[in-house]
């Protein structure tokens, strides 16, 4: 079934939208929360208060792209998961290394100016993914977005995990780079 045909379905509270959409998109937001929680339980929970806010949402709200309006709700959903199921016992792991990777290039949580830079930051982040050559964007993306391991993202690709790692730092320096010209706090 297309987004559209889907979308009228939540606008007509039909609850075969919930089914609909689970079995579209189920497997993408099974993924994007598995390589953030590597839990299954707590994967599936998340892609469930997926529907179940996606059923909130729209209406009013009527995404232009539907797999990116469930991604995003799913990948907030797992982080605010993964920080709290965290939140005592800290420890290593896969997205704990991806927020490290990525602490030279993005303001502190606990700043105010944060909350101020973050529209910013945001087309900052835009043009920095847009100036990348898309082998680089795919790799910076499946790594900080979709939370992909290196080599996940080196048998996706057909690329060795050196290769994908040279790209990522390579790709994080010229962010900083960027934020550093744009006069961009860390």
């Amino acid at each position: 079934m297309d987004d559209d045909k889907i979308i009228r379905l939540y606008f007509a509270r039909s609850e075969d939208a919930i089914t609909q959409t689970d079995k579209k998109y189920g497997g993408y937001c099974r993924a994007i929360a598995y390589n953030i929680l590597h839990n299954d339980e707590d994967s599936e929970e998340c892609v469930n208060d997926t529907w179940l806010n996606t059923w909130n949402a729209i209406p009013p709200r009527r995404p232009r792209k539907l797999s990116a309006f469930l991604g995003k709700i799913t990948r907030n959903l797992s982080l605010d998961r993964y920080r709290r199921d965290r939140a005592e016992k800290r420890g290593g792991g896969q997205t704990a290394q991806i927020f490290e990777e990525l602490s030279d290039c993005l303001p502190g949580a606990d700043s105010t100016e944060a909350i101020i830079e973050q529209l910013a930051l945001t087309e900052l982040l835009n043009r920095f993914l847009s100036s990348l050559t898309p082998e680089n964007r795919k790799c910076f993306m499946r790594r900080y977005w979709y939370f992909s391991s290196v080599s996940e993202i080196a048998r996706d690709y057909g690329m060795t995990e050196s290769k994908v790692k040279m790209s990522l730092l390579r790709s994080r320096n010229k962010l900083r780079e960027l934020m550093d010209k744009e006069g961009m706090s860390i």
